[in-house]
């Protein structure tokens, strides 16, 4: 049955949801009466409305039937994969390990074919924000263990972050254009040519309503001040996953801090390995957890605005 609607909710008439979906108006209420895919409200009128997660969960619906799925196996696809999103990591585990596991098989072969289903698959069921959390940051760390203990090779690892730049990138590109909070600039540490982890970390940024100038890998920390002032930005975000050279994190660090407008932060393995080094210069420990990361940045800024008052 539909829910009455809100006065202030966000919605869309179903002639709207038929445009942006492709679905027609008598498929789009087959699929709530038959299998309960979504559950729209009703205005005053008695009118279908649906919001923007609605939309989302038609989209994934008819991404999943076009791969050979029935609407029926859909409906009960998206609901499990709900239901796991919403539960502990250990209750859901045995799903993502076999995610994992076939998204190996798949870059171990070198088949971005097999990479590519696998991938629209998962984000087909679940939010991208649980799927960098469950499948891509600990593939990540499963190859670079693997290269460092020799089992693999540099280019699988390679391979997997090549596949990942262009698939975050197009997304990074047409997320947060709207977004109203504090402006970070974020980069690289000199010499660290990993910037899928910066990537990751935007992208959940956006969708916390950071706004974001992204200057990529090997960033020269001597320029980063000139970017801060032009940009107008209320932080410096760097990122780092390999060993730096000690002078990044030392004398360079310091001088960044000194010279910078802004705070600077300090993120990734690097700052997880090296966190007394990056206070002594003067840095903000953030921490390789991106969640934990975006926490210690709002509460930054919310202090900052309440001593501004």
């Amino acid at each position: 049955m539909a829910e009455l609607l809100k006065p202030t909710a966000e919605v869309y008439p179903i002639r709207t949801v038929s445009a942006i979906t492709g679905i027609n108006p008598v498929t789009l209420r087959a699929w709530e009466r038959r299998y309960g895919l979504v559950k729209p409200r009703r205005t005053e009128t008695g009118h279908r409305v649906y919001s923007a997660r609605d939309i989302d969960k038609i989209n994934r619906a008819t991404m999943l039937v076009g791969k050979g799925h029935s609407i029926s196996q859909v409906a009960t696809m998206l609901e499990v994969a709900q239901e796991s999103s919403q539960q502990p990591d250990n209750v859901a585990g045995n799903s993502w390990a076999d995610y994992r596991s076939r998204m190996f098989t798949a870059i171990a072969a070198f088949r971005e074919d097999e990479l590519d289903d696998i991938y629209n698959e998962v984000l087909a069921l679940f939010s991208l924000d649980v799927v960098q959390r469950q499948l891509i940051i600990p593939l990540l760390k499963h190859l670079g263990e693997r290269w460092e203990s020799g089992a693999g090779s540099v280019a699988e690892e390679h391979f997997f972050a090549f596949y990942l730049r262009n698939k975050l990138g197009a997304r990074f590109h047409h997320r947060g254009q709207r977004n109203l909070g504090p402006l970070l600039v974020t980069a690289c540490l000199p010499g660290e040519s990993h910037e899928t982890g910066l990537l990751l970390f935007s992208l959940a940024a956006l969708d916390r309503g950071f706004r974001l100038v992204n200057l990529g890998a090997d960033m020269p920390l001597e320029d980063l001040p000139l970017v801060a002032r032009r940009a107008v930005a209320d932080g410096l975000v760097l990122s780092g996953h390999m060993e730096p050279q000690a002078e990044n994190l030392g004398a360079k660090l310091q001088a960044l801090v000194r010279r910078a407008p802004v705070p600077v932060f300090v993120g990734g393995q690097i700052s997880a390995r090296h966190p007394d080094l990056i206070e002594k210069s003067g840095g903000i420990v953030l921490g390789e957890d991106i969640e934990d990361a975006l926490g210690r940045l709002e509460s930054q800024f919310s202090s900052r605005q309440g001593e501004a008052r």
